[in-house]
């Protein structure tokens, strides 16, 4: 998935991989689970605290999950 900032939002399939609900991924990094909805979506660009937070919960590096994709 492309988000706005034209870079690749792969949070979905990380948190499935993790075995999480999305409710599990915004209780453990402090967020409304519309808000991981709307990241996954690339409807919402997460600050860097939050995006950091969630790399973490998922155990996958910034560029893993936010990261350009590559061709």
């Amino acid at each position: 998935m492309t988000t706005q900032s034209g870079g690749t939002n792969t949070v979905r399939k990380f948190r499935r991989w993790s075995e999480l609900s999305q409710a599990e991924l915004a209780e453990r990094t402090g967020v409304s689970r519309q808000t991981i909805a709307n990241i996954e979506k690339g409807n919402y660009s997460p600050s860097v605290y939050l995006a950091l937070s969630i790399c973490k919960v998922l155990d996958r590096t910034v560029e893993e999950v936010f990261g350009e994709e590559q061709d």
